[in-house]
């Protein structure tokens, strides 16, 4: 699939829309879900690539899950309640599943594999293995288990103590699911804070957790009680129109129920810093989850230097700020990245390859990039490289370049934002 973006006099981005739900929080409510004895309902679920392999390996764990477009029925298993798979669990592109869905199988008593997609196989798994391993799980895998397929033998988990080496939120959910099941407390430290999401849903749930600035406690638990989820709207998703009305000279858009989790808000600071023209509007919460609109207008945007802390709250919106960068003036900084090298893909090579395509000034850091503003881009033939977040990043990039964008392999949107194009036209008018 090759999508095309016309640049005629910079069309303005006008209207509102609500984004699918939030990928992170859907993943979380097809796993813990099945986790609880009973029935759980979750509401404004993202029905994406990323998230049906998540709710697809719940089910080869013996686990009925109904899904009907943004609804979903779970009829939860209980903690001791899963089987063992008859197959290869296949997570697809999807980190989350593969390195979560580890996490649970490491404390079942059965065997288990889990693989991916090309892509995914290619990511590190070592530091969800070792941990794991210290608490006594067994798992063989390619390149002495530091990649996809892994091999797990469920087995009788204690607690451990873990400082993460690196600030990751899938590996600290991976090992909180694990204690669940662990005998003693495990407490996992991160070097600073990353996105909660599991720690909210497990206290919406009833577990018994403590949570102390950047350490996480966790006691082997017996029994969920169920409920009803409701999705916010993914901010991620919400990152690239925002960005693409501040850089649309008229523009004005209203993104509706978005989550605004402290931890993944990282994206608003960036852009008011920049100078952005960006409000929160109708605040209030959703099963723990703190929710509102958001406001974008065109804005003048300038330089900043981006890096520390605010990184992991930012991580997957880095793409997009290199795309706003491109229309700030001077000189935009990003620094403190190095884990964008093991995403999806190698998110800073391919930003700064792409982007260059288009006639950006841009050079590349170990660590992130060096962005040099200007006025416009000009249209060019890019590739996606395979990866969602850089294929929506580009036709952000591509709505401010003169001529036509031609976007390769642009399908994979669906990882997380089906129809994204569709909306990307409907604001423009098209």
């Amino acid at each position: 699939m090759t999508v095309e973006i016309i640049k005629e006099n910079s069309i303005p981005l006008r209207g509102e829309f609500t984004p699918p739900g939030d990928k992170s929080i859907s993943h979380r409510a097809v796993i813990l879900g099945s986790l609880i004895e009973g029935v759980t309902t979750v509401r404004g679920f993202l029905s994406c690539d990323d998230t049906l392999s998540s709710a697809k390996a719940m089910m080869m764990l013996g686990v009925p899950i109904e899904i009907e477009g943004d609804r979903v029925r779970i009829k939860g298993k209980g903690l001791f309640g899963l089987s063992e798979p008859e197959d290869t669990i296949d997570a697809g592109n999807s980190g989350t599943t593969a390195r979560l869905v580890s996490g649970l199988l490491s404390a079942q008593n059965f065997f288990s594999s889990i693989t991916g997609d090309k892509y995914l196989r290619a990511r590190p798994m070592e530091r969800i293995v070792k941990p794991l391993t210290l608490m006594g799980a067994r798992i063989w895998g390619r390149d002495g288990g530091k990649r996809l397929p892994l091999a797990i033998q469920g087995n009788k988990l204690s607690a451990i103590q873990y400082r993460l080496p690196v600030a990751s939120a899938q590996v600290k959910s991976a090992l909180l699911l694990a204690g669940l099941y662990a005998d003693g407390e495990t407490e996992i430290i991160e070097p600073t804070p990353t996105r909660d999401h599991t720690e909210r849903m497990l206290s919406y749930f009833g577990a018994d957790f403590e949570k102390n600035g950047t350490s996480v406690k966790i006691k082997s638990q017996k029994l969920f009680k169920g409920g009803e989820i409701q999705v916010p709207a993914d901010i991620s998703s919400a990152a690239f129109f925002i960005v693409a009305a501040l850089i649309n000279p008229n523009s004005e858009v209203l993104i509706k129920n978005v989550g605004l989790n402290p931890h993944r808000t990282g994206i608003l600071e960036i852009l008011k810093q920049m100078g952005g023209n960006i409000e929160i509007l109708n605040e209030r919460e959703l099963n723990g989850e703190p929710v509102g609109d958001i406001l974008a207008r065109s804005s003048t945007l300038n330089s900043a230097e981006i890096k520390g802390d605010i990184i992991p709250r930012a991580i997957d919106e880095l793409p997009v700020i290199a795309a706003a960068g491109c229309f700030a003036e001077g000189e935009t900084v990003i620094k403190d990245a190095k884990e964008l090298r093991v995403k999806e893909t190698d998110r800073i090579k391919a930003m700064t390859t792409e982007l260059r395509k288009l006639g950006a000034e841009i050079e590349e850091l170990d660590d992130g990039m060096i962005i040099k503003g200007k006025e416009v881009l000009k249209g060019a033939k890019c590739s996606s490289w395979g990866d969602h977040r850089i294929a929506m990043a580009l036709a952000v990039a591509g709505t401010r370049a003169q001529g036509i964008t031609e976007i390769e392999d642009a399908e994979c949107v669906s990882v997380s934002f089906p129809g994204f194009f569709d909306v990307m036209k409907r604001l423009r008018g098209r």
